[in-house]
């Protein structure tokens, strides 16, 4: 049988709502998710019933949002989608990886499953976007990271691997500091302010501000 289409609110709806919780275990509540798309509660409210009623969501009154199992798979094509068109964007048309997340939001509703396809193709299917996010398979499969965020790190050895692209601004101030994904750097811990000081790997001491740390998730060195 063939797969109902879903509107591009839908598409957003379940995108968001997965995306959410990759790197939080906050809970996805209405007031969250109006934040997040920009519209009102009572706005969420209505859509959010409607995809509880068409099976995509889960959602008992004054509890959490999720995701059914249906509602994971079709995020988990949104989130494929989104992060396929970044990469071809910076691999292969050049856009800077601060420019891709507003042009990925537009074109990951318009591309066919076909077009999404050749795209993984003709980039060698690859496991993770610019910034470091991980890229769902076409069978729904992803490789997730436990990270830990630079705000909360342990002094101690890391490598970057993953950087939030929701501010571009501060995408290009983490590329200033040379925090970019695979980085390797040192924790030195906090500095008195609220700022995380951090040794790269050209030994350069810097002080990374507090809003910018929270974008920036670590993985251990290991021995």
């Amino acid at each position: 049988m063939t797969e109902v289409e879903l509107t591009a609110t839908a598409q957003d709806y379940v995108k968001v709502v997965w995306s959410a919780t990759e790197w939080s275990d906050e809970p996805v509540t209405t007031k969250r998710l109006a934040e997040r798309l920009g519209v009102s509660a009572p706005t969420v409210s209505e859509n959010v019933r409607k995809l509880v009623a068409a099976g995509l969501l889960d959602h008992r009154p004054y509890g959490a949002i999720t995701l059914t199992a249906q509602g994971e798979r079709r995020a988990l094509e949104m989130v494929r989608r989104h992060r396929l068109i970044e990469t071809f964007l910076v691999t292969q048309l050049g856009y800077g990886w601060d420019e891709v997340h507003d042009e990925a939001e537009v074109l990951e509703h318009a591309c066919s499953a076909r077009m999404i396809d050749a795209i993984d193709a003709m980039l060698g299917h690859p496991t993770r976007d610019p910034h470091g996010d991980p890229i769902p398979s076409a069978s729904g499969r992803i490789d997730t990271v436990d990270g830990t965020n630079l705000a909360v790190a342990a002094a101690g050895a890391w490598t970057v691997a993953r950087l939030s692209d929701a501010d571009p601004g501060v995408l290009r101030d983490l590329a200033t500091l040379g925090l970019t994904v695979d980085a390797s750097i040192r924790v030195l811990g906090p500095d008195g302010s609220g700022g995380i000081r951090v040794e790269t790997a050209e030994a350069t001491a810097i002080v990374v501000p507090p809003a910018t740390a929270t974008a920036v998730w670590l993985v251990t060195q290991g021995p």
